[in-house]
């Protein structure tokens, strides 16, 4: 993790995926992230999943199979239909839902050093990819048509992580923003999940925004099947005049 972010602005999370949320976790222990977070002191979102790309392990069942495919569906068909040419991703965890995009230009940010170290390698020689740790951003870095959240909203437990990310996510954009998550208030017995409406964050902050559309999940949240299904819906936003 980013020392800079961290210290510097108390970003202790934005971390994506995992939809083992609310008290479907308790009908989950086999996942091992849920039940090894259950026998450990939480210290905040960057702590627990920096350890758990140290140990090898992945950013959890929303970035594989069929969850990954049908993201992967809808946001390539975006990028080619609105004709984007650079993404920005907040929260580029293992870098596995990369695998499955298309995307002409990319930046990856994540808190976890071991994560941007990971993507890094995992794309290497790939000169269209760049990865960085949240609070390493070059200063001429500049806008991407296309700002992307995916899996992260719901794991930014601090309020103050929260806000800094929300603003970071529309500053970085010069057109569209798509946010992949759930949207309703809520708090969890997962330490590391916390719901909320951020659409009503985005209304009252951003005022050169628009909704641009809404697309529910193919496979909505199952708490018989919590590893294939999810409570993240794609919301989509344009700056005005776009």
């Amino acid at each position: 993790m980013s020392g800079r972010w961290a210290a510097n602005s108390g970003m202790k999370s934005f971390i994506k995926a995992v939809p083992l949320l609310g008290a479907a976790t308790a009908k989950v222990s086999r996942w091992p992230l849920v039940s090894r977070l259950r026998n450990l002191k939480f210290q905040g979102s960057a702590s627990f999943w920096e350890g758990v790309y140290q140990k090898g392990e992945t950013s959890g069942p929303g970035s594989y199979g069929r969850l990954a495919v049908f993201k992967a569906e809808i946001l390539n068909k975006f990028v080619r239909e609105k004709a984007v040419n650079s993404v920005i991703e907040f929260g580029c965890g293992d870098g596995a839902q990369l695998e499955l995009a298309t995307y002409p230009k990319y930046v990856g940010v994540d808190v976890s050093t071991t994560s941007v170290k990971r993507c890094s390698s995992l794309f290497e020689g790939d000169l269209t990819k760049r990865f960085y740790c949240a609070g390493d951003l070059p200063k001429d870095l500049g806008r991407s048509d296309l700002a992307l959240s995916l899996d992260v909203v719901y794991h930014l437990v601090e309020n103050s992580v929260f806000e800094m990310y929300m603003r970071r996510l529309f500053d970085f954009s010069e057109r569209y923003v798509i946010v992949y998550a759930s949207n309703y208030d809520g708090f969890t017995p997962a330490a590391h999940v916390r719901h909320r409406r951020f659409t009503n964050w985005i209304e009252k902050n951003e005022p050169g925004w628009r909704t641009d559309g809404f697309i529910p999940n193919r496979y909505p949240f199952d708490p018989h099947r919590p590893e294939e299904t999810s409570h993240a819906d794609f919301y989509f936003f344009a700056r005005n005049g776009q």
